[in-house]
């Protein structure tokens, strides 16, 4: 069989099942396919969508939306593995690497009020929470949010939702809470734009490191499907995450803790935005940094230094 005629391997794309996986999954389909690569979509369930009700304990918590999926790619089910890279820990399998990432959509957060369609101004979003006979009950399982967010908003309390997005703005909207806490990502990707009442501006409110970019996750000795990927792959999300990873990395801290990074494009630089903040939103410490995008391992570490000079560490219990 000559080689223009012969079968092309079919990357088989391993995923979770939620509206939002199958969103970023499917994306990355339909550019390797475009670039002549068939695919197969493989639907995992994780240990995070077993448990939609609580919180996920122990060492579990910290590989919840992509264990199932690692083992999946290590035991060579699947080829590749599409994860929000906010969900990724910092030290991958033995034999993964991130080999490819998506272009990053909006990695803001956003207040979400009910049945908001459209943005408004920030000082009404304060005034309708404001006009609540009790104090306004925000949905969010994130505590790096809840501590930045809590200065901005007054007398208002924090309570953890699950679920996917669908059931999170169903939830708000028949009046379990009075606003929500949302990634702009995913809304905007799933189409509920027009649901985000005000998105925060990352000098007040520092996304997760990751947030807003999609990483697709390979077999560091498949050199076939790493080459395919290399067509796919964004670099400038590329150094903006790895920037942020070194900062997690630095500071050893985990998804449910208060730490925030973010690396924005400045001319041929990198500016990062760097937050910890104490579980009780006291203290709270912040940083911002620039330097070259040819070394964005080097910047995050640079960011997580300062950061830890001002006690960051003693903040995440490291």
């Amino acid at each position: 069989m000559s080689p223009s005629t012969r079968v092309k391997r079919t990357i088989r794309i391993g995923t979770r099942g939620s509206k939002l996986a199958l969103w970023q999954a499917t994306a990355v389909s339909s550019l390797l396919e475009a670039a002549g690569c068939p695919c197969e979509i493989v639907v995992i369930k994780t240990t995070g969508d077993r448990s939609q009700v609580a919180p996920v304990a122990g060492d579990d918590s910290k590989r919840q939306f992509v264990k199932e999926i690692e083992d999946a790619l290590v035991s060579g089910h699947v080829d590749v593995a599409v994860h929000s890279a906010k969900d990724m820990t910092v030290e991958l399998p033995p034999g993964l690497t991130i080999a490819a990432c998506l272009p990053r959509e909006d990695p803001r957060d956003c207040v979400i009020l009910p049945g908001s369609r459209g943005p408004i101004a920030w000082s009404e979003v304060v005034a309708r929470l404001d006009r609540s006979d009790r104090a306004p009950v925000i949905g969010t399982g994130s505590v790096r949010r809840s501590t930045q967010i809590a200065p901005l908003l007054r007398h208002v309390t924090f309570a953890p939702i699950r679920g996917n997005v669908d059931t999170r703005l169903n939830k708000l909207d028949s009046g379990e809470f009075d606003a929500l806490v949302l990634a702009c990502a995913g809304l905007r990707r799933l189409g509920f734009e027009e649901r985000i009442s005000a998105a925060l501006p990352i000098e007040l409110c520092v996304p997760a490191p990751g947030q807003g970019i999609v990483a697709v996750e390979a077999r560091a000795d498949d050199e076939d499907v790493r080459s395919r990927l290399g067509s796919i792959h964004d670099a400038r999300a590329a150094a903006a995450l790895a920037a942020e990873r070194a900062v997690v990395a630095a500071l050893d801290g985990g998804c449910k803790l208060p730490l925030g990074a973010i690396a924005v494009h400045a001319d041929r630089d990198l500016e990062m935005h760097g937050v910890v903040a104490s579980l009780d939103g006291r203290r709270t410490i912040r940083h911002v940094i620039r330097g070259s995008v040819q070394r964005p391992e080097e910047l995050g570490a640079q960011l997580a230094d300062a950061l830890a000079r001002d006690g960051a560490r003693d903040i995440l219990g490291r």
